[in-house]
């Protein structure tokens, strides 16, 4: 058995639908049914109950999934290690933006420990000026930070998006609405951020629109802003917050994108594992 067959394998046994499988590797449908059928050939069984809705896993392809899995695992394990000793890397530096309380952000420092052991991680949390997180200053390797932002000369990979709320007191008039729109905030005061901060990210978070209130740089700020002056600005939905706050769904923000981002050409080639771990860890 191939590995790139067993990664097409894994591929349609996670997604449970060819069409969605072969759109994920990039390849036509066809070829991707022909080398399943070659696998289960090898197999001796069946690994999918076809229907026209898309497929399950037979006993035996579960079976075949949890030792694919392990045997892709080992052999990405091999391919770092290997081209990291060639290249003298044996250490990341990541950047982290905002809530390091994220299940997302847990899980994938638990799979990248046990992927790569051995491999020094440094963790830099940065503050809300700087959504690459020190990247293009050097100071980074890789940043785990939410999107927009200028992706000029860099390579952006998306692991997830969140729907976006207005964050506002508990006892805030507007508190008790099951949705707001932007229009609706228009004469309240924004917390906002410095000046020299990215512009895309800046009008992002204040919908689009130049706003006045107090200036912020982190997120315990900006929480502390809406507690003690009650203004207004957008969060990400289901972060833990003090019962003295919460968050309103608003129904024309779009929803902001968590992101794995580093230089483009970067050649650490701990930066592509972490890219891949962190897609597969944000996605369960």
């Amino acid at each position: 058995m191939e590995l790139r067959t067993l990664r097409y394998f894994v591929a349609v046994a996670e997604e449970l639908h060819f069409g969605r499988a072969a759109t994920r590797l990039h390849m036509s449908q066809p070829p991707l049914s022909r080398a399943i059928k070659r696998l289960e050939a090898e197999a001796g069984a069946p690994l999918f109950v076809r229907a026209s809705t898309g497929v399950a896993l037979t006993p035996v392809g579960s079976v075949l999934l949890e030792e694919a899995l392990a045997l892709l695992d080992h052999a990405d394990r091999v391919r770092v290690r290997v081209n990291a000793a060639a290249a003298g890397v044996t250490a990341i530096t990541i950047g982290i933006l905002g809530d390091g309380t994220d299940p997302g952000v847990a899980r994938l420092a638990a799979a990248f420990r046990r992927s790569r052991p051995g491999v020094d991680i440094r963790v830099r949390d940065t503050d809300l000026t700087d959504p690459t997180c020190g990247l293009r200053a050097g100071l980074v390797d890789v940043a785990l930070t939410r999107a927009p932002f200028d992706e000029t000369a860099l390579t952006v990979r998306t692991l997830r998006s969140d729907p976006v709320g207005v964050l506002l007191r508990a006892d805030d008039p507007l508190a008790g609405r099951e949705g707001l729109r932007l229009a609706e905030l228009g004469d309240r005061r924004w917390f906002r951020f410095p000046q020299g901060t990215d512009p895309l990210w800046q009008s992002y978070w204040n919908g689009g629109s130049p706003r006045e209130g107090p200036v912020v740089r982190a997120v315990h700020e900006c929480l502390q802003a809406v507690l003690w002056n009650g203004t207004v600005g957008l969060a990400p939905l289901g972060h833990h917050l003090p019962p003295e706050l919460t968050v309103v769904p608003l129904v024309d923000m779009p929803p902001s994108r968590v992101v794995a981002v580093w230089n483009e050409g970067d050649a650490n080639p701990l930066i592509r594992t972490f890219g891949e771990i962190a897609a597969a860890a944000y996605r369960r």
